[in-house]
């Protein structure tokens, strides 16, 4: 029995899979590529989330693709709007037509003497059922994001069940939730939270915000006026590249001179908080947080929409940590109780490498934590796999596109050379730091301890900065005394490598 084999397997049809797939086309024509997709449509994060007012936290002109204009006036773009941009660039580039969809990926084992992944992975059935699906590949890209599609973070709340009101979490939203004229209490100050809080607060009774502590809240412009008469004179592309071009630099500016003055920036962030709530906020309390700007990602409010909803009236922002829950709402640590008919647990995502699908190497497991990350794209020991993780102090996107033009650019090469696999190894390089350094964000710290680490030096260290890695991954040379180029050796079966993947995929052994 042949396995269905492709050269390249990318794992989702999010934003990262589709611009993998369009690099792949664009500068490897001859490989054959498959994308498979655990959801029902394109769209990744895009499609998953579906609360009020859903809209990107990085401005559009760099969180889009390199290779297709945002045409779109907003910059602070809604989520569908994403969906639909991420939908059309696969249906022009004909990238559609490689989608699987209802394909979840359980498994990834790499067979060394055939320089193979066997992929193992579920279907959704139309009745509800599912059926096994085993395909092979020689290189696995995965694009399947940073957390946990089925479930978000939820706390161990006290005494939850006693609240007699409806509780939602925003990864899963209910269609049918009516919150016009209810009281409202959000639970969280992220992205998520300050999103929410304007869209719901137009018709909810009250929403109140009940954080644990502040995050940075910075206004800008739903509209990038810049951006927007560029297009009007000149070509598209180079209206956008321009754009891109002048946000990148503006992005890179403010980061650097956050991390050089950090107390002039925080003032300047909780000055403009102040103008723009008024003085029955307490600003001190509920917008200073207590760490430096972009220790945390900063949330970004367009045109301000937060502010003006805390000012008018419609909500409300509490400091305080929760005691129990009660019958109507919360019981705080300082004794006062919130009322409320509805509460969103916007607490959080869970972080999950890969997708959480379980690799392994000539039938050893990898254990991810034990790993280091190459160039923050590739791992120790582990061959012909990449994985797509975006920048935490700026648009996830731009890193993205540096990493598929590398995996192609390395592809490349390795056909050139006539080598099937390539494997990073670290040769006696330690780890020395968590994969994501220096960032303090809840979700980031629960689940950093099983993910690989970075070591003390290039080509060893997660940067999180575009333009060192627009040189390490777009222009330095392969050779670099960390990449081993190999090709598979013919040997007796070891019953971990098994000469016919097909008849190991159907439980048989065989030997050569």
């Amino acid at each position: 029995m042949e396995l269905e084999h492709f050269d390249v397997l990318i794992m989702g049809a999010g934003l990262s899979g589709i611009g993998a797939a369009y690099h792949l086309q664009k500068h490897c024509p001859n490989k054959s590529y498959i994308i498979l997709e655990q959801r029902d449509r394109i769209g990744g994060t895009w499609d998953l989330f579906r609360y009020p007012g859903i809209r990107s936290d990085s401005d559009m002109f760099t969180m889009g693709y390199s290779f297709r204009p945002w045409t779109n006036t907003k910059a602070i773009s809604p989520g569908e709007d994403i969906r639909a941009y991420i939908t059309e660039t696969a249906q022009e580039s004909g990238i559609h037509r490689h989608i699987r969809f209802r394909h979840e990926i359980k498994s990834a084992a790499w067979f060394s003497q055939h320089a193979q992944w066997q992929i193992k992975a579920t279907r959704k059935l139309p009745d509800g059922g599912e059926e096994p699906v085993t395909l092979t590949c020689n290189f696995l890209f995965s694009c399947a994001g940073y957390y946990r599609y089925s479930a978000g973070y939820l706390p161990q709340f006290p005494n939850i069940n006693n609240f007699r009101g409806r509780v939602v979490h925003p990864q899963a939203w209910p269609e049918d939730l009516d919150y016009a004229g209810k009281r409202v209490i959000i639970i969280g100050s992220g992205a998520t939270a300050v999103t929410l809080l304007p869209s719901m607060g137009k018709t909810a009774a009250h929403v109140t915000m009940l954080q644990r502590s502040p995050t940075y809240v910075v206004s800008l412009p739903e509209q990038d006026r810049i951006a927007n008469w560029l297009r009007r004179v000149l070509p598209p592309i180079w209206a956008y590249r321009l754009s891109r071009i002048k946000n990148v630099a503006f992005m890179i500016y403010f980061y650097q001179l956050a991390q050089r003055y950090p107390e002039f920036v925080k003032a300047g962030i909780i000055k403009n908080v102040s103008k723009a709530v008024g003085p029955n906020c307490d600003v001190a309390t509920n917008f200073t947080p207590s760490y430096n700007p972009w220790q945390q990602r900063l949330c970004l409010v367009p045109n301000g929409d937060m502010f003006k909803t805390i000012k008018s009236g419609r909500a409300s922002v509490v400091t305080s940590h929760i005691r129990t829950f009660t019958e109507n709402g919360v019981q705080l640590e300082s004794g006062e109780t919130l009322e409320a008919d509805i509460i969103v647990t916007a607490t959080g995502l869970m972080m999950q490498a890969f997708g959480g699908v379980q690799l392994s190497v000539d039938g050893n497991a990898i254990d991810l934590a034990n790993t280091l990350a190459y160039k923050g794209v590739m791992l120790s020991g582990v061959p012909n796999l990449a994985s797509v993780f975006g920048y935490i102090n700026a648009s996830w996107t731009l890193k993205a596109d540096l990493i598929c033009g590398y995996v192609c650019r390395l592809l490349n090469y390795m056909d050139t050379k006539g080598m099937r696999q390539v494997t990073p190894q670290s040769r006696g390089e330690t780890a020395v730091a968590p994969f994501v350094e220096n960032f303090t964000s809840s979700y980031v710290q629960r689940s950093l301890a099983g993910w690989p680490k970075q070591g003390s030096k290039a080509p060893w260290r997660v940067y999180q900065n575009y333009l060192r890695d627009t040189i390490y991954l777009k222009w330095r040379s392969f050779n670099d005394g960390s990449l081993e180029f190999s090709n598979p050796t013919p040997k007796a079966s070891s019953g971990h490598a098994p000469t016919n993947l097909a008849k190991a995929s159907m439980g048989e052994s065989s030997s050569t």
